[in-house]
Order: structure tokens, then C-alpha cells, then sequence
């Protein structure tokens, strides 16, 4: 039990320190994950749309 408590004191205190270094993103920041995010998911969205028209094409 007292291992458990440590350890759940451990985690809270290493988020407490991530969370002091943390520093809200720029427009132009955030405008670019978003884009490069967009563009990472519509690719992914055309890989599996381009297979799934492939299998229906081979599996008639």
C-alpha cells in the first residue's frame, strides 16, 4: 500500500513540473499543427478509401 501511495505521489509531482513548463501555443503555432493535422488525417482518410475501392474491385 505504502509503494502504491509513493508512486501516485511521484506521478503527481512530475505532472505538477511538466505542467509549469508548459506555455500556450502561438497562433501561427497552432494554425500549423492544425494544418499539418488536417493534412496527416485527410491522407490516411484517401489511403483507406483508395483500399477499400481496390477490395471491391477484386472481390467484385
Amino acid at each position: 500500500m505504502k509503494n502504491i501511495l509513493s508512486s501516485i505521489k511521484s506521478f503527481v509531482a512530475k505532472c505538477k513540473r511538466v505542467w509549469m513548463v508548459l506555455k500556450k501555443p502561438s497562433r501561427d503555432e497552432f494554425l500549423k499543427v492544425a494544418k499539418v493535422s488536417a493534412i496527416g488525417i485527410l491522407i490516411i482518410g484517401l489511403i483507406g478509401f483508395a483500399i477499400s475501392i481496390i477490395m471491391k474491385i477484386f472481390t467484385g
